[in-house]
């Protein structure tokens, strides 16, 4: 990886998950099974991100035909709304300190988001964090855009549309595999493992 130092950047792009927004993916596997009568242990190791999470997340199939894929993987007889509710339940809030880093961060370079989502979920955060968001130049989300990470394609299509080469663009993500593709496509990634990793790549940027 590139050593970060100041006027090392040209621009900013952030996952959204685990980075600037808090998950927990376990509320939506407790409002499933509470629908279902049954308790979270009864279907948790049931819940894959299988083809159809893919398929979902880069807009191919709607959001019935996800949330039937559930109703067979899960084993659960819940109605659409139901799905839903758990679905959305999993934002848990902002992550620590994003509040006062991403504004501080967007007064002296471009940000923007590179998110693996789904269209039910931008609906979700786009209000609940307006805000936040707000300091977002673009966001590039999977469900729009039809391609996601770590495929070269979803790097390149974001290093595209943002206008500046790879190498000046420093990329925060949580998963190791999307910091691998970044790396891979040229970009500067920071693995964040903890809500400090942000606050430590900023300073070393001189931010």
């Amino acid at each position: 990886m590139t050593s970060l130092s100041p006027g090392s950047a040209d621009a900013l792009l952030f996952d959204l998950g685990r980075v600037v927004l808090d998950i927990d993916f376990s509320k939506a596997i407790a409002c499933w099974a509470g629908h279902a009568g049954l308790e979270p242990e009864a279907i948790v190791s049931r819940y894959v991100r299988d083809e159809a999470y893919r398929l979902h997340e880069i807009g191919k199939i709607s959001d019935a035909d996800y949330f039937q894929s559930l109703r067979s993987s899960l084993g659960i007889g819940i109605s659409d709304a139901q799905f839903l509710e758990g679905w959305n339940a999993i934002f848990a809030g902002k992550m620590p300190d994003i509040a006062e880093l991403l504004p501080r961060a967007a007064q002296q370079l471009p940000v923007y988001a590179f998110s693996n989502t789904n269209r039910p979920h931008v609906d979700y955060f786009s209000k609940e964090y307006a805000d936040l968001l707000g300091h977002f130049r673009e966001l590039y989300l999977s469900s729009s855009i039809g391609l996601r990470k770590p495929d070269a394609e979803a790097f390149d299509h974001v290093v595209a549309a943002m206008g500046v080469p790879a190498n000046r663009i420093v990329f925060f993500d949580d998963l190791a595999e999307n910091v691998e593709g970044a790396r891979a496509r040229g970009l500067t990634a920071v693995h964040v493992t903890s809500p400090n990793d942000v606050a430590i790549a900023l300073k070393a940027l001189g931010i």
